[in-house]
């Protein structure tokens, strides 16, 4: 079912680190993150050993990155050409978004495994938790991978990198405000307390927050999982919609 994944994976995650386009990304993603943490969270300011002001803006910073990484994932191949060919090799179309999704899940692990020193440091200052921060970069990593299963399937609609992007933009910034209370306030005014709980369990802040102190709830792994698998299936079966 997965033939010729490997493969892909390996065409894939190559042809990021062949461009200025991965380095680029890397670079940003390491600045923003710094200056969210020092600057804006006030690491050294809190006194306290954590990376809470870390973790915190690890959604925000997914909603504008993570998607300019997943918006060419399924759009350039529509645009070049390239995707009857891709078809038309010894692969399965399960293999090939697996492959493309696990190259992409890959690259957003590197820059996310390359904020090491701000872990070293917390150390170097206190006696951190190492558990709890384990935990926050699991969650973020699963994080990551929703959002670019989102992107992907995004991508697989259109030839434009430009309306993928948006459009994954604005599913993120959805499953963010789903757990706000002024959302979730609008919804309890009408809606039953069910659908109420309902929304806002959608929401990745709220999945989020519990593994950003250290908190792993196989509900929230579940969430994760279930969201990638639903949205690599919708991939699979736009890709041949627009075949047919």
């Amino acid at each position: 079912m997965l033939r010729g994944a490997t493969a892909v994976f390996r065409r894939e995650l190559a042809g990021y680190f062949s461009t200025p386009v991965a380095y680029v990304f890397i670079v940003i993603f390491l600045i923003l993150a710094g200056v969210f943490t020092f600057q804006i969270g006030g690491l050294y300011e809190r006194g306290q050993a954590d990376l809470q002001p870390f973790f915190a803006f690890h959604p925000w910073l997914y909603l504008f990155l993570v998607p300019a990484l997943a918006m060419r994932l399924w759009a350039e191949e529509h645009k070049s050409g390239t995707i009857e060919l891709l078809m038309t090799l010894p692969l399965s179309r399960a293999g090939a978004i697996m492959g493309k999704f696990m190259a992409a899940w890959a690259f957003a692990g590197a820059a996310l495994a390359l904020t090491f020193p701000v872990w070293v440091t917390v150390n170097v200052l206190g006696s951190p938790d190492n558990g709890a921060i384990l935990a926050g970069y699991v969650g973020s990593f699963l994080m990551a991978g929703a959002v670019l299963a989102l992107g992907s399937c995004a991508s697989a609609g259109t030839k434009s990198q430009v309306i993928a992007f948006i459009i994954t933009a604005v599913l993120v910034l959805g499953f963010l405000l789903a757990g706000f209370s002024p959302v979730v306030d609008f919804f309890r005014g009408w809606a039953p307390p069910s659908v109420v709980d309902a929304i806002a369990s959608f929401s990745f802040l709220t999945r989020f927050e519990g593994m950003s102190k250290g908190v792993i709830d196989a509900r929230d792994v579940a969430f994760f999982a279930t969201l990638m698998g639903v949205c690599l299936a919708m991939n699979a079966i736009i890709l041949e919609a627009k075949r047919a």
